[in-house]
């Protein structure tokens, strides 16, 4: 009794057009006619999103990070300061380096006062030409011990600068490798930055290598969990293989595509890219043209009837016909014929 309820409850439904497919909406029908045809075998696999170039800030002094000025997912330019070394016994030097110069100054004040008496006095015959000669001496030797002190001054106040840690490239920041008041030593990394735009890192089996080549077209799909198995369930966006690695790993090439618009994807961040692995022939009918009875898809023939048809995946806006049609047959609209 049970199982005769149920029965009449899908003949109703039928009727009622609640289990029609969704396209039986159209009002006029149409006719097309099944040709085999190519169509691309699509591989759906998952890249990994990765930086093409990866860069290090490091210091260029030994002291203590006094400043830190960036955190992970950062965006900086070239050039930006992200943190800030200083050593306390810079600023000893340099104020050790100022007394020797002031003491310098006052000895080439001096021995360029004793030369000028000196010179005059030659000049008037009253000293020996040595007498003068060892005077001038002196005096070179006081200016250039004064210009070398201030140069041994500018040594260690470039030292001061270098402490500023720069971004050696624009990017964003993946990691600080420090924090404030960490002890560094000269050449220790502070952060770890993306140096150039993203791309996909995907990864094929060695069967498919032979069919992809760099600069081929690819179809990437919708970020996140929710991505599909079916390129034309997701909004897909049109990439480009920028590299083929000729070395295989574990029975896998590996490639490069490049994409618009990662820049705010994660790094690491896993996406599905549809590679065409060669082609195929199939039929590819209008979906308006297929309809559902009792859960089993069906095309209308022009001048046959009702066949029972096996659907695939989607293409470019038909469905593809995995069997139950010949090439040369007529499919009309499934109101035709009523």
């Amino acid at each position: 009794m049970l199982r005769q309820s149920f029965f009449r409850l899908l003949v109703l439904a039928a009727a009622g057009g609640l289990l029609a497919w969704p396209a039986r909406a159209q009002s006029s029908p149409s006719e097309f006619t099944a040709k085999l045809g190519p169509v691309e075998d699509l591989k759906a696999v998952f890249a990994t999103v990765e930086s093409v170039r990866v860069a290090s800030a490091r210091t260029r002094i030994g002291g203590t990070i006094s400043e830190l000025l960036v955190t992970e997912g950062t965006p900086v330019e070239r050039g930006q300061r992200i943190a800030l070394v200083t050593d306390p016994k810079l600023n000893l030097q340099i104020e050790a380096l100022e007394s020797r110069i002031q003491s310098l100054e006052a000895q080439r004040v001096n021995a360029k006062a004793v030369f000028d008496r000196v010179r005059e006095l030659w000049q008037n015959g009253t000293v020996a030409k040595a007498r003068y000669d060892e005077a001038e001496t002196n005096l070179n030797v006081a200016t250039r011990q004064l210009a070398a002190m201030r140069s041994e001054r500018d040594v260690v106040s470039q030292q001061q600068v270098e402490g500023a840690v720069l971004a050696p490239s624009e990017g964003r920041v993946l990691k600080v490798n420090v924090t404030r008041g960490t002890n560094v030593q000269a050449g220790d990394v502070v952060a770890t930055l993306t140096a150039e735009a993203y791309i996909l890192r995907m990864q094929l089996p060695e069967r498919h290598a032979r069919y992809i080549h760099e600069g081929q077209a690819v179809l990437v799909g919708h970020r996140g969990l929710g991505a599909t198995a079916q390129p034309s369930a997701d909004p897909t966006r049109a990439g480009r293989i920028r590299q083929v690695y000729p070395e295989m790993e574990q029975g896998r090439v590996m490639a490069d595509v490049e994409v618009a618009g990662l820049g705010n994807y994660f790094v690491g961040e896993r996406v599905p890219v549809y590679v065409s692995t060669g082609t195929r022939q199939t039929f590819t009918v209008p979906a308006n043209l297929l309809f559902q009875r009792y859960g089993v898809t069906y095309a209308r023939l022009k001048d046959v009837g009702d066949t029972v048809v096996q659907v695939g995946q989607a293409i470019a806006g038909n469905v593809e016909v995995l069997s139950g049609l010949k090439d040369g047959d007529v499919l009309v609209g499934p109101e035709a014929g009523r």
